[in-house]
């Protein structure tokens, strides 16, 4: 989804950004306590990853201030402290969970996976519409049983739709998470997204539909 990943770590956080990237993800990387304040302030995001070390103003400050602003914005905590006291600590100021260094992409990908299920009220990553089941840790979808193969840009498209189904989904909040900043796209690369979805999904039960200059929204049809 949209990542905000503040990690002053140069390496650790390139490796962070391409990886979420590379998953699909739209991701803004800042490096400073204070950038990430700006940013939520600025931006919608589904997750922060957040250092707990930063320069000038740290982590838990930034945890902190963004519960006195009522944020509801879901925090991964990326530590160095693995005593049990700290954990407390962090969960207490209003972090959402938290990984100990040196960690796993993959259970990264796994804890970020928890963290946005919580919104929509998911307990599992499969989620059934009609004929369709998308399963985001197997990073799979099918139709009626049978496979169906989706860019990863697609799959992303594909969760966000199912994820707020009935719910319109405006053009610019579908750019905001498909895409990076740094990439120059269009409105048309989008639109060539959702028709290559469109077509692949035939025969699942789930339509989207266009919302004439507003965006677009997911419904599944009734079998009957």
């Amino acid at each position: 989804m949209r990542m905000l990943l503040v990690e002053d770590n140069e390496d650790l956080g390139d490796a962070v950004n391409r990886h979420l990237r590379n998953a699909g993800h739209s991701v803004e990387w800042v490096r400073t306590g204070e950038l990430a304040l700006e940013s939520a302030a600025c931006e919608r995001f589904d997750a922060m990853i957040l250092d707990l070390t930063l320069p000038g103003r740290d982590g838990l400050s930034v945890i902190s201030q963004l519960r006195r602003e009522k944020s509801a914005i879901p925090i991964l905590v990326v530590t160095a402290r693995s005593e049990i006291d700290d954990k407390i600590s962090l969960l207490d100021q209003g972090a959402d969970d938290y990984l100990v260094k040196p960690f796993d992409l993959r259970e990264l990908d796994a804890r970020l996976r928890a963290l946005l299920r919580r919104p929509a009220g998911q307990t599992t990553s499969v989620t059934v519409a009609g004929g369709l089941t998308l399963d985001l840790a197997g990073h799979t979808v099918s139709v009626e049983g049978s496979p169906v193969e989706l860019g990863r840009r697609e799959f992303r498209l594909l969760e966000i739709f199912l994820a707020r189904k009935g719910t319109v989904v405006p053009k610019e909040r579908l750019m905001a998470q498909l895409f990076s900043f740094d990439e120059a796209v269009s409105t048309n690369a989008l639109e060539l997204y959702v028709s290559r979805l469109r077509r692949k999904l035939e025969g699942s039960g789930v339509e989207i539909v266009t919302v004439r200059g507003i965006g677009y929204v997911a419904r599944v049809r009734d079998a009957t």
